[in-house]
């Protein structure tokens, strides 16, 4: 089953975008997500500063 999440207040550090969205039991989530091919950098976080931070401290291993 795929999740259909709608992400809202999308922002881009770099390669890394930041966004907001409601998990399947209604509670706000924070992702990172870096876009660089073959990275594969994405996690979830329960604060909106911690997933920046995240985005600004990411450094793709991928050469």
């Amino acid at each position: 089953m795929t999740a259909n999440r709608r992400f809202r207040n999308v922002i881009r550090i770099g390669p890394v975008q930041v966004a907001t969205y409601y998990d399947g039991r209604g509670r706000e989530k924070h992702t990172a997500a870096c876009t660089a091919p073959r990275c594969g950098f994405a996690t979830d976080y329960d604060s909106r500063a911690a997933a920046e931070l995240a985005a600004r401290t990411h450094r793709c291993a991928v050469r």
